[in-house]
């Protein structure tokens, strides 16, 4: 039976705020809190973050993430389409492949940073983050002069994330599914429910997507999902800040926001330099590579006390007396014992070793430039 009662004290549920269609079947779970994105509300917090990151690094969660809207790109000149919207080039991408990609615009900045998955020759998904990526995708195709069509489909993604992922999509869809590899899709469905499941997750763990195309299926999803993980300590959780910060994993509307361009945030490898399209941005962003930035991205460890989950405001960096930028990211890594995160800096002051000053809520604090991602560089637990 779906939950009736009220979602949290003070908190008016009204029809006209957007919610997932998997809403109801994760309150009843004990949310705790919500986060705004993309214009819906996501569970933000069910228990305690620390322990819903040993959780998520040790066993199987689920996760609600039907704020991750779509965009669809359809029609004859699809692929073409594509091609316009992105530095990275689809001809390197086959049907059935996902690509992280970057929408970029005229003057080299970033739009959004969605999971892009194909799906026919002309037929592509854009899995967003938080961002009204629709009406910029609508707004170019009414000018680009070809036969193209974009919408947003009936689709609502459940993730399924921790170690133990494999062993409950084994139980839901057979041992073949271990043949889907890392960053690719297939077309399935669970006894009549239509899916698209990919290899993929925000988490850096083994995990999967699951991409209901029918939002009137939801709570069977749901269910189902939850039955076959019971025997493997399956729980929901939010989407865990500690664990993608520790696996170097960007948060769009923090790390990277619409004036940023992919070379300062550390997304360069996303430009297909040798791309013949044209594509919106190609220009500036050569005269950028050219140019070299002014600013950088960089991965930084703060000193002292755990200063929580995540922080409150993007505080203030100092280096030799005088702010050199701000933190877009931080987060106390119970595995790793240290304060990590991200911060944009003056090109200056982004060398690794750097040391900095950082104006916490809890004083001025030490901190380093140092390497990131912070654990597993080259992503052997997601793709083992």
């Amino acid at each position: 039976m779906d939950y009736a009662g009220p979602i949290l004290p003070g908190f008016r549920e009204t029809a006209w705020i957007q919610k997932s269609p998997y809403f109801h079947r994760a309150a009843k779970h004990g949310v705790r809190a919500y986060d705004l994105y993309n214009h819906m509300l996501m569970p933000g917090l069910y228990t305690d973050p620390v322990e819903e990151y040993w959780h998520l690094v040790n066993h199987v969660t689920l996760w609600d993430v039907g704020v991750e809207r779509q965009v669809e790109i359809d029609g004859p000149d699809g692929f073409e389409f594509m091609q316009l919207l992105t530095p990275r080039d689809m001809e390197r991408c086959a049907v059935g492949e996902c690509k992280y990609v970057l929408l970029t615009t005229p003057e080299g900045g970033i739009i959004n940073d969605p999971v892009l998955l194909r799906l026919g020759k002309d037929h592509f998904w854009l899995s967003l983050s938080d961002w009204d990526v629709i009406y910029w995708c609508k707004g170019v195709a009414v000018n680009a002069g070809l036969d193209v069509v974009v919408r947003e489909p009936d689709v609502s993604p459940l993730q399924l994330q921790g170690p133990k992922s494999k062993d409950v999509m084994v139980d839901l869809f057979g041992e073949g599914i271990l043949d889907l590899e890392y960053y690719h899709l297939i077309e399935t469905d669970l006894e009549g429910i239509p899916l698209v499941v990919t290899r993929t997750g925000w988490s850096a763990e083994r995990g999967y997507e699951l991409y209901l195309r029918d939002s009137k299926c939801a709570g069977a999803l749901w269910d189902k999902v939850m039955a076959a993980g019971a025997r493997h300590n399956i729980r929901p959780i939010a989407p865990s800040e500690i664990r993608r910060i520790e696996a170097g994993i960007l948060n769009y509307s923090s790390d990277i926001v619409l004036d940023n361009n992919p070379y300062e945030v550390g997304l360069g490898w996303t430009v297909d330099e040798v791309k013949e399209a044209d594509y919106l941005g190609k220009e500036a962003l050569g005269h950028i590579k050219r140019e070299g930035v002014k600013r950088k991205l960089v991965g930084i460890e703060v000193a002292g006390e755990p200063l929580g989950a995540w922080i409150p405001d993007y505080w203030d960096v100092h280096a030799d007396g005088s702010k050199v930028g701000h933190v877009t990211s931080l987060t106390f890594s119970p595995r790793l014992e240290k304060n990590i995160g991200y911060a944009l800096v003056s090109a200056a002051a982004a060398k690794t070793g750097t040391k900095l000053h950082v104006s916490t809520t809890r004083g001025v604090r030490n901190a380093t430039v140092v390497k990131k991602p912070f654990i597993d560089p080259k992503k052997e637990i997601p793709k083992g």
